[in-house]
Parts: C-alpha cells; structure tokens; sequence
C-alpha cells in the first residue's frame, strides 16, 4: 500500500510519508508503572509526597532516556489512591493488575501494604513499599513484597532504647490508634521497654479517625508518666500531644514515623517541641545527595519533602535496575531480578535479604525546636 501511494507522490511528499512511517515503528513503548497512597484524608500529605518522589523518578528517567533491549522506553505512573482502607487497597491493587503494570510502589501504610500484596503476589508483581514498617508485610512467604525502609521491629526499639538512656524516664503509658502500623509500633516498643526495666504503667487504644484523646489522657494523667509512647500518625498525633499539653502532662511523647512529619508543627501548635520521634530510614541531611534532592523536589512540587519521598524515589529506579539487567520490561523476569538488587541512589546503598528486607536497616531520631524537625541521631541496627 505505501508503495503504491509513494509511486503517485512527488518526492518530497514521498520522504515525508517514509519518515513518518519509520516514525511509527519506532515509537517508544509505554511502561505502566503503579503507585498507591492515601491522596484524601487525614494522611494524604504523606501519600502525595511518596506518590511525587516516585513520579520524579519517572520524569528524570524518561528526560535521561530508556532503552531495554534495544526498545525505547516511556515510563508512566499509574497512580491510585487507597484512602488508607484495607479493603480499597485490595480494590486498587486489582485495578493496577487489570492495568498492566510491571511494578508497584507502594502502599504507604502497613494496614494496606499487607492486604493488598497478597494481589500482587498472585499476579506475579513486584511490590515495594517506601514506607510500610511492620514486619509482618515481608512475613508471609511472599516472593513479590519489598521495602525500602526499616521495620517497626528496629523503630520500636531504637526509640525504647533512646527513651531509658537518652531520656532516662523511669515510666512509660502506651496509646496506639488500633492500626497494623500504630499497633505494631506500640507493641514492639512495650516490649522492648519491659526488657529495659522501664515501668510499663498503661497501653490504652483509640482510633485513626479519633479527634478528641481527654480522656485517656486525663487517665494518663492521674499515672503520671515520665513519658507517653502514641503509635499512630500525624493526623492523630498531633491533636494528641497538643491536647496532652493543654491538660498539664509534663511527659515526652514519643511515636514513629508516622508521626515524624514536618507538618507535626501545624496539628499540634508548639507541642511539638516535647516530640521526640523515629523514622525508619537514614535522615535526608545524611544522605549523600540529600540536598540535591531536597532542591530538585522543592522546585518541581514548590513544598517540602514530608519523609519518605527519597524512598520512593529510589523505589522506581530499583524497578528500571531490575529492568536493566533483565533486559525485559516483562513483569516476570523483573521480578526474577529483584533479589540480586545492589543498587545506590539517594538513600544510599539498597540489598534485599530473602524475605525482601533491607539487609542493614538504619533509624533516625528527631525532635523539635521551635516547631522545626532537627535531628538527634542516626542509629544503625
């Protein structure tokens, strides 16, 4: 057919139709590549900091170019929102397995990163999630679950430890909002304190949607803590810890990661200064290109980094490495690389033990000053 067409056109309109044709046949190949947070809600400024980490990933990717196997590459992020709720996650994780993506990052929290990977695992996908901490995500035999960060199970006792030789309490009461993450976190951590003889007095549960903590906190009160552990997010703990302020408590609050955000300041007024909390990775400030990636982010997105952006960052890139070396966009043959991942980025060096851990996890310790998140210290585990 384009012969005949080419034998009735002059010659320029014949060039034009032949570049247009080898045009066609190089087009790049569309690559779909999830992600998963809560983008409404109480979370949703953490979720749209790892959904815009891993989408700058895409668009310096493609800026740079992508070839495998001799195919250009188009990267392309299917986001997806989970509002936080295990049973959309499933939801969600289907609809990216119908869409055809090769990867998934995400989700952001436990309570839907572990529901939904039984989703991908039986649709053979890779799943690596920045943010999610309990260890149970990366327990139940699954060959598609990663993660980028450290679990609940290096976070609850960096913070126990730093809380009877940092802060030398004496006395601890528990709260958790009765979510895999907060529960998880807060369990980990009693256990970790008993063993350090510190007197466990209370472990009271509420809510990820509770606004109004009197109560318990008026109950805390009347134990008189040196020290208050609340395993939940910042939504939650923020209320929590300015309330905790204005009925007179003294005791330090301590939580995770959840909790550790730079919009802390906002929700709990200056009780934020009687924060101290721990994050499952290495501190931005630590990170050999931190600062480079802090400008970069802050230009393309005009806000701060809240904390687990870099992480989903580097997430992506772990995918196109695994993309590299097996030189297939196939989500099978992905998958197959996955466990041979030696790959640096922004938060340094990435290998994955057998259950799809970090093989040497790091926890950072910050608190406030004057609203401001500062680092206290970085402790290897």
């Amino acid at each position: 057919m384009i012969r005949k067409i080419r034998d009735a056109l002059p010659i320029s309109a014949t060039v034009i139709l032949l570049a247009m044709a080898g045009t066609t046949a190089m087009a790049d190949e569309i690559v779909n590549i999830g992600h998963v947070a809560p983008l409404m809600g109480g979370i949703a400024h953490l979720g749209k900091d790892n959904e815009n980490g891993a989408r700058l990933a895409i668009e310096d990717i493609n800026a740079k170019g992508l070839t495998i196997g001799g195919q250009k590459i188009t990267l392309q992020l299917d986001a997806q929102d989970d509002a936080n709720d295990p049973r959309t996650a499933t939801q969600v994780a289907q609809r990216l397995v119908d869409d055809n993506v090769v990867a998934v990052i995400g989700h952001l929290t436990s309570g839907a990163s572990i529901p939904a990977s039984k989703i991908y695992s039986d649709a053979g996908i890779v799943q690596i999630s920045p943010s999610a901490t309990n260890p149970a995500y990366t327990q139940q035999g699954f060959k598609t679950t990663y993660r980028v960060v450290g679990t609940d199970a290096q976070l609850g006792p960096a913070l126990a430890k730093y809380a009877a030789s940092g802060l030398k309490v004496k006395s601890i009461a528990i709260v958790d909002d009765a979510t895999a993450y907060g529960q998880g976190l807060a369990n980990v951590f009693e256990q970790t304190a008993r063993s350090l003889g510190l007197n466990v007095l209370s472990h009271d549960a509420t809510n990820d949607k509770a606004v109004d903590f009197h109560a318990i906190l008026t109950k805390i009160k009347g134990e008189n803590p040196d020290a208050i552990m609340y395993g939940g997010s910042d939504d939650t703990g923020g209320p929590f810890a300015k309330q905790a302020k204005q009925l007179g408590l003294r005791a330090k609050i301590l939580s995770g990661d959840g909790m550790c955000s730079d919009k802390l300041s906002d929700l709990a007024g200056d009780a934020t200064d009687n924060v101290v909390c721990s994050e499952a990775g290495i501190a931005l400030e630590k990170m050999t290109d931190g600062k480079a990636f802090q400008a970069k982010y802050e230009k393309r997105f005009g806000q701060p980094i809240q904390i687990y952006a870099p992480f989903a960052y580097d997430a992506v890139y772990i995918v196109v490495d695994a993309m590299k070396r097996a030189q297939s966009v196939d989500k099978a043959k992905i998958l197959a690389e996955m466990p041979s991942t030696d790959y640096t980025g922004v938060i340094g060096e990435t290998t994955f033990d057998s259950k799809g851990d970090l093989r040497h996890g790091v926890v950072s310790l910050y608190h406030y000053k004057s609203g401001k998140k500062t680092l206290l210290d970085v402790v290897k585990m």
